[in-house]
This record gives C-alpha cells, sequence and structure tokens, in this order.
C-alpha cells in the first residue's frame, strides 16, 4: 500500500511539472494580443459605448494578475535595472536641483522673516481671492475691507495695551526704586502716549463718521458671508489676535491637546488660513487668470506651508515625538494617584506615565524634560528599556 502511494506521488509531481519561465513568455505573448484591441486603430473606439467598458473589465484583471503570478525573468531584470539606474542618476540632479534653487530658498526665507510685509501681502491676496468668489461684481473691495480690519485691530491692541499696561506713572525713573526721575526720558514717555491717545480718537471718529454719515462708501456693499470669511481670516492672520487664541483654547480646555495648546494655536490657524486659500483658489481654476491663481498658491498656500512645515509644525512634532514616549495614564490610574499632578499642584483630566510609574501633565513634564532627564519627583533617569 505504501509502495503504492510513493508511486501515485511521483506521477502526479511529474505530471503537473511545467517550465515557470515558458509559462511567463505565453502569458506575456498573450496579453500582447489581448491589448492590441486599445491600439488606436483597433477595434474597441469602433464597437458601441458599453462594449469597450466591458472588454476592459473582463480582460484588465486577468492580464495583470497573469503577469504578476508569471513575471517573465527579463523584464523583471529590466525593471531593476531601470531603477538602480534612475537612483544613480538621481542623486545628481537632485544636487543641481537643490543648488539651482538655493538662492530662491533664501528669498523666500527672508520673504517669510519679514512678517509685516508677509503677513499683508497673505491677507491682499486672499481679500482679493474673496472678492472674485463672493462679490465678482463689485471692485475695489478688497482694499477698503483690509482698511477697515487694520482699523480695528489698531484700536484693540490700544485698548488691549491700555488693560494690561501696569506703570500708570508718566514719569521715569534712573532706576527702579529710585525716586529721581529721568527728564528727557519722562518727556518722551509722555509725548509717545499722548500720541498714541490721540491716535486713537482720531481713529475711532473717522470711524464713526464714515459708517455715520456713510460718505464715499456707496459702491462698498459687502455681503454678510464675505464680512464673516475674510474677518476670520484676518484674525487667523493678525498677530493682536493670534495672540489671543491660545487663552481662547486654555479656556477650553479640550483633553487632546494636552494642555500643549500654546504649540497647537499656531498649527491650527495656520492649516485653517492655508485651508481657506486653497479651496478658494480651487473654486477659482475654471475662471480667474492663471496668473493670479499662480500667486495667490505660491504665497498663501506653499509659503504658508513652507513656513509651517519649518516652524510651528516642526515644533509640534519634536514635542509630540517627545511626549509619546510616554503612555497616557488611564482613568483608574489617576484617581489613584489623588488626581493632582506634583509640578503644578492642579487637577488632572489627563496625564502622561513615566517609567518610574508618576503622572504629570504633558506639558508640565514637556517643561521638566527641558531642564533635566530626571524623573521630577523621585529624581530617577528616565530611560525605556
Amino acid at each position: 500500500m505504501g509502495m503504492i502511494t510513493r508511486v501515485r506521488g511521483r506521477v502526479r509531481a511529474n505530471s503537473l511539472t511545467f517550465d515557470r519561465e515558458k509559462t511567463a513568455q505565453s502569458v506575456c505573448l498573450l496579453s500582447a494580443v489581448l491589448l492590441l484591441p486599445y491600439c488606436p486603430r483597433g477595434p474597441l473606439p469602433l464597437l458601441p459605448s458599453p462594449a469597450p467598458a466591458l472588454y476592459s473589465a473582463l480582460v484588465l484583471p486577468v492580464v495583470f494578475s497573469a503577469n504578476y503570478r508569471y513575471p517573465v525573468a527579463i523584464l523583471k531584470t529590466l525593471v531593476a535595472a531601470t531603477r538602480d539606474g534612475a537612483k544613480k542618476a538621481w542623486n545628481p540632479l537632485y544636487n543641481f536641483l537643490k543648488h539651482l534653487y538655493a538662492p530662491v530658498d533664501k528669498a523666500e526665507n527672508l520673504f517669510m522673516k519679514m512678517k509685516n510685509i508677509s503677513i499683508m501681502a497673505n491677507q491682499i491676496v486672499f481679500l482679493m481671492l474673496a472678492d472674485k468668489v463672493l462679490l465678482p461684481q463689485q471692485r475695489m473691495t478688497c482694499l477698503y475691507t483690509l482698511m477697515f480690519y487694520n482699523v480695528i485691530a489698531y484700536c484693540v491692541s490700544y485698548i488691549k495695551e491700555l488693560i494690561e499696561k501696569e506703570d500708570w506713572s508718566p514719569y521715569v525713573t534712573l532706576t527702579e526704586r529710585s525716586q529721581i526721575k529721568h527728564l528727557a526720558m519722562s518727556a518722551t514717555k509722555i509725548v509717545l502716549e499722548w500720541t498714541k491717545a490721540v491716535t486713537f480718537v482720531v481713529t475711532l471718529t473717522f470711524m464713526l463718521l464714515v459708517f455715520g454719515l456713510e460718505q464715499g462708501l456707496q459702491h462698498y456693499k459687502p455681503s454678510t458671508l464675505y464680512t464673516v470669511i475674510t474677518w476670520t481670516y484676518y484674525s487667523a492672520t493678525e498677530k493682536v489676535f493670534v495672540d489671543m487664541f491660545p487663552p481662547i483654547l486654555s479656556f477650553l480646555q479640550l483633553e487632546a491637546l494636552e494642555c500643549i495648546e500654546n504649540l497647537y494655536a499656531p498649527v491650527i490657524l495656520r492649516c485653517f488660513t492655508i485651508g481657506m486659500s486653497t479651496l478658494f483658489t480651487l473654486i477659482l481654476l475654471p475662471s480667474a487668470p492663471w496668473r493670479f491663481l499662480f500667486v495667490a498658491s505660491y504665497l498663501n498656500v506653499y509659503l504658508r506651508s513652507k513656513e509651517l512645515l519649518q516652524n510651528s509644525g516642526a515644533v509640534l512634532r519634536k514635542e509630540r515625538e517627545i511626549l509619546n514616549q510616554y503612555r497616557k495614564a488611564t482613568v483608574d490610574e489617576i484617581e489613584r494617584f489623588d488626581d493632582v499632578c506634583a509640578v503644578c499642584l492642579c487637577n488632572m483630566q489627563k496625564a502622561r506615565v513615566t517609567p518610574c510609574h508618576h503622572l504629570f501633565h504633558a506639558d508640565c513634564l514637556r517643561q521638566c524634560l527641558k531642564s533635566s532627564d530626571k524623573c521630577p519627583m523621585c529624581k530617577r533617569e528616565l530611560k525605556f528599556d
């Protein structure tokens, strides 16, 4: 019986053996024949509409799967050689392109460092995009809008400065504890403060007169949607409003941000501005001039994305990589730890756990790691096995 089983096994093995390379070549030739109808003068363009789609649905999956199952050896060699040649050719080409792009990159970085100019350029371009999308029949609306928004930003910044001001004395002393007044510096301070106050009053009066008398604004009629979108974008880029955003995020106490709202805030704002500019640019693709769309994409999408990746995005990613080394604490662990962070002595809704099983706020742990790589409680070195 065992003899018969071995003989049957050998017969099956001999009957199923085949030359894999010959099969692959046959599959390749058959695939070429099946793909001939796709030639420019093939029969498929002449057939009625359902026939080409049906032929493609039946033939193409079979062709691709057969060639994947039985690849021709010479084709694999050619693909590997092509890949290696592309890698060897790419390195010098990449270095050449990098060297060619270096002056442009330097100019872009210099432009992004000039915050006031770059931000104003972004605001003007986005307001022009909003004009073309939301108010296509009106002209120069963006300039009036930007002027009014700048006046509002100036008034808000001046009021904020008055609220946060600690020293209301008009005099400047020689030292902090000295009572001797510095006459020249005191005079300069008085003139500066009065200049700010007079400018604020004149600006506010001018705005009230313009909106009250409606002189020179007959053709300025922005819609509510236009005002909401442009004001939101302006607030997300203007410094006085950008500085207010992290405290708003801290007030919301979103658990996903883990008390590092100051790092998330610029990333959220830049992603919002990039997304809005991209959306308006895509909407205007069929109608607007390509030069204007290129400038808008370059200034408001490409450069803002580059700034995001180089600055705030890189900082947030680096901090997240550090924090992700420490796992998140469960609710039971936080309750057993009395819900209090040992660094700030505040309650914990979310926390990170160190290798020595101590719990801290993510931001508190991040601040401690900047000065030392030891646990703030037990002073044990934070190592990961």
